[in-house]
């Protein structure tokens, strides 16, 4: 009979095997604890009866700056100055779609240290405002990732700031994997986690803190069928990251899973769920009208995810389900699709 092992020593092979551990994870909670919001879960009686299933919601749009990013932002900015001779390093960049350019560019100002940000043109409005709001300077480079990192490493050389990747940071993994932390105690009966999937950094967090903890609580990923290099990953069992800039409403997932991020989510992330952009904004929609939250539409995606007909797949004994709803920072100015979406009723995304 195959041995089970115990918590510790899967704690023990994770913090070989992987950038983080457990370890970090408890570490950046305690770094960030007073900075951050211990944000609500929320239930909702009409979206159980849709998915069919217990449903809770991690309202990460609640967050300082809108969105989770703020967790992995503050722990980075932490770990720089307790890890860097010097002191404080001179300048902070990075390279974001929009909201871990905010939440950097806030915890950089708490420390009073200069951010740069590297903002690719397609970004919403809203997200290039509020960051310029907190006080970051903006560079601007084409969506794809190479122009971003090769705008990023431009600035870095001229700033002599020190990187702080959106997703593949260590620090910036260990931030995200804070939320799990307040699920299961928020939580206790949760049986699994659905969490979007960009490039990985809350996943793969969140999977290093679950399978730590309580391993037998499954973990979800959602991307959009549009950018679904994690979906293709798994499948192929090697790292597959898009070809192209993908296309899709949801722009905080638009990026691929890295270097960091894929062994975590390759070895501890139970299922990659695509679903596909009417999804995504039938499901969006459903929350803003029946839960009255403004959430953006990347946090839809898990939400589209738990309604699709490939979930039904995912055993009855699962009932009790957290999806993270990853941020809030929506560009009202750019709805237009909320006009040329079709409204299907619930029931054609599950059975009945």
């Amino acid at each position: 009979m195959k041995k089970i092992p115990t918590c510790k020593e899967l704690q023990r092979t994770m913090c070989a095997q992987y950038c983080i551990s457990f370890d970090d994870v408890q570490k950046a909670h305690v770094n960030i604890q007073d900075y951050i919001h211990l944000t609500p879960v929320l239930t909702s009686s009409i979206l159980n009866q849709v998915a069919g299933r217990n449903l809770f919601f991690k309202c990460e749009l609640f967050q300082k700056t809108g969105s989770f990013k703020i967790r992995g932002a503050l722990n980075a900015i932490k770990v720089l100055i307790s890890s860097t001779l010097e002191g404080k390093p001179k300048a902070v960049v990075t390279h974001s779609s929009g909201n871990h350019g905010q939440a950097l560019t806030y915890a950089a100002k708490l420390e009073g240290i200069p951010a740069y940000i590297v903002v690719p043109q397609t970004a919403p409005n809203c997200k290039k405002l509020a960051i310029q709001a907190y006080g970051a300077s903006i560079v601007y480079s084409e969506p794809s990732d190479e122009s971003r990192e090769k705008v990023t490493k431009r600035l870095m050389e001229e700033t002599e700031g020190i990187m702080v990747h959106p997703n593949q940071e260590p620090a910036v993994i260990a931030g995200q994997g804070t939320i799990a932390l307040e699920v299961l105690n928020q939580v206790p009966l949760v049986d699994a986690l659905v969490v979007p999937v960009g490039g990985g950094g809350m996943a793969a967090g969140i999977a290093i803190t679950i399978k730590a903890l309580k391993p037998n609580v499954k973990v979800y990923a959602a991307e959009p069928l549009n950018a679904d290099d994690c979906y293709q990953s798994k499948l192929k069992g090697e790292l597959t990251p898009n070809l192209h800039p993908p296309e899709t409403i949801a722009d905080g997932v638009k990026s691929s899973i890295g270097l960091n991020t894929w062994p975590i989510i390759r070895d501890l992330v139970d299922d990659v769920f695509i679903v596909t952009e009417d999804e995504i904004k039938f499901a969006t929609q459903l929350v803003w009208e029946r839960m009255k939250l403004l959430i953006e539409p990347t946090a839809g995606v898990g939400v589209a995810a738990v309604l699709s007909q490939n979930f039904q797949t995912v055993s009855p004994e699962v009932k009790n389900i957290c999806i993270v709803l990853s941020g809030g920072n929506v560009d009202l100015t750019s709805l237009t699709w909320v006009k040329e979406a079709e409204r299907p009723t619930p029931y054609q995304f599950v059975s009945v």
